[in-house]
């Protein structure tokens, strides 16, 4: 149970996120009625009160419930994959000199390039079916995951090394005891990055041969030059990466309670 103190901030939170939306609102209202910018853009209300319709009128095969779990199911997978991949491989580089001596320039060649620039490859390598938009999602999660355990790893402080070898601690003891732990911030940090970009990414891997998903709304609207549909589908995006992130920073606050400051 949360105390009193904070559920007041938290309220107060809340107020000024509301604030926040509100003001965003007005000036897009305010935008396209008094400029040439109503002529193409549809104002806040329009796209709402659509979004809402698209939870009981189907775009394409599904309602917006429907691509969510597509998008979703995409996504998932891929990440937990990647996050995992990313982790092991992140700690190694950070902790075993040799491994990030191997590992090190291959990693640097691949981290500046943006995943959406891997859909020809992706398209040879596996096909134009799920595989195919699991890898680029992948590579969305994997990079960020990395970088960050590799800080983790590095970010060790000397004098509690030091220490555990004074007390007679060998090499492996100390990396379960000292090493992982002390990294699970830096860890969960590029966790809720990764989660971000794999959900931003879904965007461009339904490019790849979709007639569902979140991305796929948007994607298909070009078509038709549908402005309300594509932004539909932003505000659907928008909406479960909020969510996501609430629940990986509850998932994160509730796992690494001793990193938590009091104000």
């Amino acid at each position: 149970m949360m105390d009193t103190k904070k559920l007041k901030q938290l309220a107060k939170d809340s107020v000024y996120g509301l604030i926040s939306v509100c003001v965003f609102l007005c000036i897009w209202a305010f935008g396209v009625r008094t400029s040439d910018i109503g002529i193409v853009m549809p104002g806040p209300g329009k796209v709402i009160y659509e979004f809402i319709q698209s939870f009981f009128v189907p775009i394409g095969k599904y309602t917006m419930p429907g691509h969510i779990l597509w998008s979703l199911y995409r996504v998932l997978p891929a990440y937990i994959v990647g996050s995992v991949l990313g982790i092991v491989i992140g700690i190694a580089m950070g902790w075993f000199r040799y491994v990030n001596s191997f590992l090190r320039p291959l990693y640097e060649m691949i981290r500046p390039i943006p995943p959406i620039a891997w859909i020809p490859i992706s398209i040879v390598w596996f096909g134009i079916g799920e595989g195919s938009k699991w890898f680029i999602i992948f590579l969305a999660a994997f990079v960020p995951v990395v970088l960050n355990s590799i800080s983790g790893a590095k970010s060790v402080d000397p004098l509690l090394l030091k220490c555990g070898e004074m007390l007679g601690a060998d090499k492996k003891y100390i990396f379960r005891t000292i090493v992982l732990p002390y990294s699970v911030p830096y860890i969960f940090s590029g966790l809720q990055v990764a989660l971000s970009a794999s959900w931003a990414t879904v965007v461009a891997a339904e490019m790849i041969r979709s007639s569902e998903g979140v991305g796929w709304i948007i994607i298909s609207s070009m078509d038709t030059n549908n402005v309300t549909q594509s932004l539909v589908g932003i505000v659907g995006i928008g909406i479960v990466g909020f969510i996501l992130a609430v629940m990986m920073r509850e998932l994160e606050g509730r796992l690494c309670r001793w990193t938590v400051r009091e104000n």
